[in-house]
């Protein structure tokens, strides 16, 4: 299956290899690890452009982490029509994921370093081994976490020490990248495969964090959405809280909390006398038309026919 783009760009594949996804991303290939040595991860540094426009991702099998190794960016990512999850990184924050669908992402890098990253996909056979002798169950029943604009220092120590590797003239010593491999794999499935990542994989957010962003939401329904605050009230990223929360209601996270603002002045119309303008704000809407505006799309009504009901 091809997903539509655009007339003037060329056909985005659902899924592809790690090779073939360097074509849908904008920037230069500095260096790419191949050869016997690098038989358990492909290891690829990216010279990326300062601004990138909005693009899709396709999907790899692979696990995949993108380490920042120069520079700083805000980088944007969605679902497909969804909303997008803002992230601030700079050296030494990666991503990590697995996504078994294609994505959109931008971003733009600020600052007068390039901003340079490393993306490192760790083979699915050592990804399986480890998983079988660590959990005893086929790789590809357990879905690792997904992490944007996170940080962990051991990442960090073992990407450093595949990069020094990577520019050894002769392409790096192949028992020592297999242990850096193998050292990688193991602590991926240690941190990054879990509770949180089994509730994942059955497509829904688990029930003690949706319970507690409904509770967020509601205790703040005349303050702006904020959905970072939200995000971060749950422990997850912007951008796979609002993945999991719309799996999880069939809402985005900010149609979800317009909805509970207007059941909140739903509620007050019926059981109090307070005007509807302090209404309003009481649920976030200072311009009473606005706030009007939003009641009749939603419920079909004015606040006025509605209380007069």
């Amino acid at each position: 299956m091809v997903l539509n783009e655009p007339s003037d760009a060329p056909p985005v594949p659902e899924r592809t290899s790690p090779i073939g996804l360097e074509s849908y991303i904008s920037g230069t290939t500095l260096i790419s690890g191949d050869g016997p040595a690098w038989k358990d991860v492909f290891v690829q540094i990216f010279s990326r452009s300062r601004v990138q426009h909005p693009f899709l991702v396709p999907a790899v099998a692979e696990p995949l982490i993108v380490w920042v190794m120069s520079g700083s960016a805000t980088v944007e990512e969605r679902d497909l029509g969804g909303e997008w999850a803002v992230s601030r990184v700079s050296v030494g924050d990666f991503f990590l994921t697995r996504s078994p669908a294609p994505y959109e992402m931008r971003w733009q890098a600020d600052g007068d370093q390039p901003f340079q990253v490393v993306h490192l996909y760790v083979s699915v056979p050592l990804f399986d081994k480890v998983v079988r002798e660590m959990l005893g169950k086929a790789g590809g029943n357990v879905t690792l976490k997904d992490v944007s604009g996170g940080r962990d220092t051991t990442i960090s120590h073992i990407l450093s020490l595949f990069h020094g590797e990577l520019v050894t003239e002769g392409g790096g010593s192949a028992l020592f990248v297999e242990g850096l491999a193998q050292s990688l794999a193991v602590h991926l499935v240690r941190h990054y495969v879990g509770a949180d990542a089994e509730a994942r994989a059955q497509n829904a957010l688990p029930g003690s964090k949706l319970r507690r962003a409904i509770a967020f939401m509601a205790a703040r329904l005349d303050q702006p959405f904020d959905l970072n605050s939200l995000a971060h009230e749950v422990g997850m990223s912007e951008f796979h809280f609002s993945r999991l929360f719309k799996k999880s209601t069939g809402a985005s996270p900010s149609r979800y909390f317009i909805r509970q603002r207007v059941a909140k002045a739903q509620q007050l119309l019926q059981e109090t006398d307070a005007s509807i303008i302090v209404i309003g704000m009481t649920v976030g809407y200072s311009s009473p038309s606005h706030f009007a505006q939003i009641f009749r799309r939603e419920t079909g009504l004015s606040p006025s026919d509605y209380r007069r009901d």
